[in-house]
């Protein structure tokens, strides 16, 4: 990074040498023109004297030499000013270029070490805890209700790490090779399985549902759609800390749009986070402070399948606190 850095200060130092030694040159170079200038008047001068034409310097500045002289002179100062004006534009736009070509690359690099971060975690903590349970297992004699619960954890942690593994593929396969498989799908259908799912691991979150009776069935991916509506709900709990949390879940229908809004009232996203959340591998703070578990694919496989559905989802601010996830999909 220190390496990184001096390079940097030292290409900045470059291009304002550049920009230094341009303007001088520009200014040697119009300075230089101006003398030739008024040497050529002189000597034009000389010459109408001499063939008896000049009579007085008013009447000299209105010749049709003087003229043209004027007029050829200044054609060169604006090409002098113009050419300087196009090599310091576009070596304003070439250091702005390489300045954000610069702070990507760095955010990629951080968004790595985030993502490699949070993935040994994730892998690492499941595998522990099974294993952890088959020790128990080998090593220890226990009884039917000691071996139904370390099994249920196993099971568990073994979801989560074969969720964990799905969600790595899907994101490697969104892309290029993914195209949803369309089918019938009933969205009010779906909603109330996935709340029934989720309220059962998580009794203690409130769901308000406001679905419009007579929703249209629409042509989806239902897997992938499935996929949406969890995440967004799943962040939705994971991101809150409150000691009731709240998501409500509205679905609405208009002339050709039907409309999916997940609100909950969690921390909520900062203005500066809304335009990067839905970037592959990006997640909110940092990665050795932060207390959520994840990988930064959940949203960006939202945003990827509902794009693929021609829809559009945004995140805005909820009131009093916490988010809004819009989605807006076709009816056809």
């Amino acid at each position: 990074m220190l390496t990184n850095l001096k390079l940097r200060l030292l290409s900045y130092l470059v291009i304002l040498y550049m920009l230094v030694a341009f303007a001088w040159w520009s200014v040697l170079l119009y300075s230089k023109n101006k003398d030739a200038y008024y040497a050529k008047i002189e000597l034009l001068k000389i010459g109408m004297s001499a063939e008896g034409i000049y009579r007085s310097n008013e009447h000299f500045l209105h010749t049709k030499e003087y003229l043209e002289l004027t007029k050829k002179y200044q054609r060169q100062e604006w090409m002098i000013f113009g050419e300087a004006s196009v090599f310091i534009i576009s070596l304003v736009i070439g250091i702005w270029l390489i300045n954000r070509g610069y702070n990507k690359e760095i955010e990629i690099a951080h968004q790595r070490r985030n993502f490699l971060l949070s993935i040994t975690h994730e892998l690492k903590s499941p595998i522990a805890s099974i294993r952890l349970v088959l020790e128990t297992f080998i090593k220890r004699k226990l009884n039917p209700e000691q071996i139904e619960r370390f099994g249920k954890n196993a099971i568990k942690d073994s979801e989560r790490l074969n969720e964990l593994v799905n969600n790595l593929l899907f994101a490697a396969k969104l892309e290029s090779a993914y195209q949803p498989h369309l089918e019938p799908v009933r969205l009010d259908y779906l909603i109330n399985n996935i709340v029934d799912s989720i309220s059962e691991k998580h009794p203690k979150v409130i769901f308000l549902k406001n679905i419009q009776n007579g929703i249209p069935i629409i042509e989806g991916d239902q897997n992938g759609i499935v996929s949406v509506i969890t995440n967004l709900v799943e962040n939705a709990i994971k991101y809150n800390f409150t000691t009731q949390p709240k998501i409500e879940i509205d679905l609405q229908q208009g002339n050709e749009k039907i409309f999916l809004n997940i609100s909950d009232n969690g921390i909520g996203i900062s203005d500066r986070e809304k335009n990067k959340i839905f970037e592959r591998f990006y997640r909110v703070g940092n990665e050795d402070t932060r207390r959520t578990k994840g990988t930064g694919l959940g949203l960006y496989i939202v945003s990827q399948i509902v794009k693929a559905h021609q829809g559009k989802i945004t995140v805005a601010d909820n009131i009093p606190k916490g988010t809004i996830f819009k989605i807006v999909l076709p009816k056809k």
